[in-house]
Formats: structure tokens, C-alpha cells, sequence
């Protein structure tokens, strides 16, 4: 019972938080919720609700909202870490992801069906947001393959998870390096248009990440701007994504405001 109320608190609490409009109330007010949730933790550490929670509010907090680049990696580490502690709980194999073979751990990937997708989405983000914040350590970046590899499985099983998320982290994962270096720019471009059509066009960050990781990479002005113009005109009230959809617009008028520098 105090399992199921404590994991209801975190929910609703999350919720509140995603969809909030006031950006700089979250900002100041995001870690007193973070300390909260490390509180329930300690009282109730096998919660996997609360593991994967916090794994996910640590990593989101650390990518939107903190510049110092030790700090997010210090974020982006606890996030992780509550993802696999809770990973591990669900499935016995996810405790050694990070170190089995590679052959075992595709093999293990492949076995996973429908009801693991919230626990691979959750290790596969906060691992993903732990390689970004570490991208000038070339063995953070060695654990990409297996970051893809469990990302993959996720869209195999349900692709519109976290309002087509999983697809936006494919189209990123596509477009880190150009063709010339093994990145596959059109294939990531195919993620992200599917992306935008999951959500209906209410993700914005899709359109954000769509211009930044494929229009940059491709030197495609035009459709840069249209992606960003659009975001910054739309509407970011939308369940689930409003915060996020306000941190897109912020971002998406940096990038126009740098477009002329990049192109």
C-alpha cells in the first residue's frame, strides 16, 4: 500500500511538472522535487514507479535546465544509475547491460516483449542522456551501440511510446555523424517526419531536433527555418508535452538567432 501511494505521488507530481507553462517555476523549482523523490527512494527503494521517476526527472532536469557541463554530468549519472537499479529489478540481465558481451546482450534485447517497453525506454533515455553528457569521453561514447541497439527494440515493440520520443531519439542517433563517417542523415530524417506524425505535430521538440541533427548536418537552410518558425509560432499547450514544448520554443528561437553564423 505505501508502494502504491508513494509510486502514485511521484505520477502525479511528474505529471504536474510536464505539464506546467511556467518555465522559470520549474527551473527554481524542479530540485526540491528531485530531493523529494530521493526522500521517498530511501523509504522505498525497490520502487521501480520511483526509480524510474526520478531517472527521469534527473535526466530531463539536467538536458533543459543546467549549463555547468559537471553538474549534468553528475545529474545524468544519477539518472542512469536509478534506471538501471530499476531495470534490474524487472529483468535480471539488465544489472549487467552495460558490461555483458555485446552478442549476449542483442541476444537479451531481442527477448524482450510489450510489457518491458516503460524499463527499456527508461534505461535506453537516461543512458542516452548520460552519453551526451559525457561526449568527450570516448568510452561513454563505445556505449552508444547498445543505447541504439535497446532503443530499437523499443520501436519495434510500440513506437508511439512517450508521444513518438522513441522515434526522435532514433532520428538523433542517425544523424550524430555525416554519411562520410557511417551516419545515415536519411534515415534519421524518416525518424524524425515519423516522429512529428505520432504526435500529431504537438511534439515540438521533434521539429527542433528535426532542424538542429538532420537540416545542420545537411546544410538544408530552408527547412531549418521552416521547422523552427513553426515551433516558435505553435501553440505549446499539449498533454504531457507542455513544459517540454516551451523548452523547444526557447531552444528553437537560439537556433534561428545562430542560423546565419552556422549556414
Amino acid at each position: 500500500m505505501v508502494s502504491s501511494v508513494t509510486g502514485d505521488l511521484a505520477d502525479g507530481l511528474s505529471e504536474a511538472i510536464v505539464n506546467n507553462d511556467d518555465l522559470e517555476g520549474v527551473r527554481d523549482g524542479a530540485p526540491a522535487f528531485l530531493l523529494l523523490l530521493d526522500g521517498l527512494i530511501v523509504q522505498d527503494p525497490d520502487n521501480t514507479t520511483l526509480l524510474a521517476a526520478a531517472a527521469s526527472l534527473n535526466g530531463s532536469y539536467a538536458g533543459a535546465f543546467v549549463v555547468d557541463p559537471a553538474r549534468q554530468q553528475l545529474l545524468a549519472g544519477k539518472a542512469l544509475e536509478l534506471a538501471q537499479r530499476g531495470a534490474c529489478m524487472e529483468e535480471r540481465e539488465a544489472c549487467n547491460a552495460r558490461t555483458m558481451p555485446y552478442d549476449e546482450y542483442v541476444a537479451w534485447v531481442q527477448t524482450l516483449d510489450v510489457k518491458n517497453v516503460p524499463m527499456a525506454y527508461s534505461l535506453a533515455s537516461a543512458w542516452a542522456g548520460w552519453i551526451q553528457a559525457n561526449s568527450d569521453d570516448w568510452e561513454a561514447i563505445a556505449e552508444l551501440a547498445r543505447v541504439q541497439t535497446l532503443m530499437g527494440r523499443v520501436a519495434e515493440l510500440d513506437e508511439t511510446y512517450e508521444n513518438g520520443n522513441v522515434r526522435l531519439y532514433m532520428g538523433v542517433f542517425f544523424t550524430l555523424l555525416p554519411p562520410a563517417q557511417g551516419g545515415k542523415p536519411e534515415e534519421g530524417r524518416g525518424e524524425f517526419e515519423r516522429a512529428i506524425e505520432i504526435s500529431d505535430g504537438q511534439n515540438l521538440m521533434a521539429k527542433v531536433l528535426f532542424a538542429e541533427s538532420y537540416a545542420r548536418l545537411v546544410f538544408d537552410r530552408e527547412l531549418h527555418d521552416q521547422l523552427l518558425d513553426e515551433v516558435v509560432n505553435a501553440d505549446p499547450h499539449a498533454p504531457g508535452l507542455t513544459l517540454a514544448n516551451i523548452v523547444a520554443q526557447e531552444q528553437a528561437r537560439a537556433l534561428l538567432a545562430s542560423a546565419d553564423d552556422y549556414f
